[in-house]
């Protein structure tokens, strides 16, 4: 009897390692969200601009990152569908952020073993987009819509943060 490989075999992840690449996007909007503390409406917006990214990927030339948006989007919900994935507000947001970190580092030295130069780059440079798209969605601070910071402090060391782990 033979039997189809999934695509992560296809690709020469293990289940586990797949796990971690495909929910490494979401956490990095749910991190990058919730480095600077927002209103819900900020919170949503950011989430949304995360998933038009995460979305994105399903038009990638690359077949990792092809199939990484393809299958969290299975999960979450596809915005192009309507169905946009609810905006996480963890109860720890620092312990969110430190958690993402080791992920990230983690996919990385993954990827440096297994797969080429060029996908891994794909990847790396994909979630640091997403993370970029989110901490540029809306403007942190200010009163009523008025004034506060494009990009905060916070939100810029996490993206910075990020990019370097990701070598990106």
């Amino acid at each position: 009897m033979v039997t189809e490989q999934t695509t992560h075999e296809k690709l020469g992840f293990t289940d586990d390692e797949w796990g971690l690449l495909v929910g490494l996007p979401e956490a990095v909007v749910t991190a990058a969200s919730a480095v600077e503390s927002d209103s819900g409406r900020r919170s949503r917006a950011e989430s949304a601009a995360g998933h038009e990214v995460i979305s994105a990927g399903r038009e990638s030339a690359s077949p990792l990152v092809n199939a990484v948006a393809v299958e969290l989007l299975s999960r979450v919900g596809d915005p192009e569908a309507g169905e946009m994935p609810p905006a996480i507000t963890p109860a720890d947001p620092a312990a969110t952020v430190a958690d993402t970190l080791v992920r990230a580092r983690a996919a990385a030295a993954l990827l440096e073993g297994r797969a080429s130069e060029g996908e891994s780059g794909a990847y790396r440079h994909w979630l640091t987009e997403i993370a970029d798209a989110v901490v540029t969605a809306t403007r942190s601070g200010g009163l009523l819509g008025i004034g506060g910071e494009q990009v905060t402090e916070a939100e810029r060391h996490f993206r910075d943060e990020l990019a370097a782990i990701l070598a990106d």
